[in-house]
């Protein structure tokens, strides 16, 4: 079922809605709730909760007989609608970050209204995930990302059969976002970042939706799940284990280097060219063996502007 989480009304033009999908058995509360879209240039969430809707509802509907969903899924593909539709990464009309307005108020700014209602229709789930991208000048591994995680949501981040499961501080920095406002209730809260800002990458949202499919299916909230064989073996990456390669020169950044590869120390994974005359002014390489977990796409950067991101296996 499609409904409005929040309709809106504007000044010059007509209203707009917030719609989301319920899916599954009715019940107070999801089972799981998926959240993308909060910023509107990060279109790789959108697209994959879009499609995985689509084929949740096609569970329901019996064209995957081999399949049940047992649980109810609630599905916000977009959050940031009019950034969504205006490919701006904040709200356009005062340019407000959604993802700082929580927990959100009834009676405040538009976005504040906006994250309270998003905040009030996933709280209670027992599976919570918030899918993120990159910026539009760095590419990022699919990976799971925990904020000062408890020992069971150590325990559920091996479902999704990412490679990377990134662990970070909760930092006093991010009170105000939709992760932060989880962290108060009950449940595992899960970041998903996948890829690049501003564009669809398609090899990373198929991985992406089938991690969602097989965390769904070891959740037990979708039944006949086969556990394919591509899963990939899971690495824990703590903060210290991420070594970064800053720009010595401003130039033109060139790399054939996909994220995901595991590299060797002093690998050669780019170049800077001088962006006048052409010529090499430096050879990019990785100063530790490990996974390439980021990387910049946008070719020019100036000096001190990240190049590479390595996390050292444990």
């Amino acid at each position: 079922m499609i409904r409005n989480l929040l309709c809106m009304t504007a000044p010059m033009r007509e209203g707009f809605d917030i719609p989301c999908h319920e899916i599954g058995p009715l019940s107070p509360y999801p089972a799981a709730a998926l959240v993308a879209g909060l910023h509107g240039d990060e279109i790789n969430g959108v697209f994959i909760l879009s499609r995985l809707a689509d084929f949740l509802n096609g569970v329901e509907a019996g064209n995957y007989p081999e399949l049940q969903l047992v649980k109810p899924v609630l599905i916000i593909p977009a959050v940031n609608v009019l950034g969504v539709n205006l490919r701006t990464r904040t709200w356009p009309f005062d340019k407000s970050d959604i993802n700082r307005m929580f927990p959100g108020s009834t009676t405040g700014e538009t976005t504040q209204r906006i994250a309270y209602a998003v905040l009030e229709a996933t709280k209670h789930a027992a599976h919570r995930i918030d899918i993120h991208t990159a910026s539009v000048d760095f590419e990022e591994i699919p990976q799971v990302r925990l904020h000062g995680p408890s020992a069971a949501e150590r325990d559920s981040a091996g479902w999704f059969g990412l490679t990377a499961v990134m662990e970070r501080s909760l930092s006093p920095v991010f009170t105000t976002t939709l992760m932060s406002s989880w962290k108060a209730w009950v449940g595992d809260s899960f970041v998903l970042r996948v890829g690049q800002a501003g564009t669809v990458q398609l090899g990373h949202c198929q991985r992406v939706f089938r991690a969602l499919v097989s965390f769904l299916g070891r959740a037990g909230i979708l039944e006949g799940v086969q556990m394919g064989s591509e899963d990939e073996d899971t690495c824990y990456f703590d903060k210290a284990s991420a070594f970064r390669v800053f720009a010595e020169k401003a130039g033109t950044f060139v790399s054939d280097r996909q994220v995901g590869s595991w590299v060797m120390a002093g690998q050669e994974l780019g170049y800077i060219y001088d962006s006048f005359s052409g010529n090499i002014i430096e050879n990019v390489v990785a100063p530790v063996a490990g996974l390439l977990t980021g990387i910049r796409r946008h070719p020019l950067l100036f000096e001190g502007d990240l190049i590479l991101r390595i996390n050292r296996k444990p």
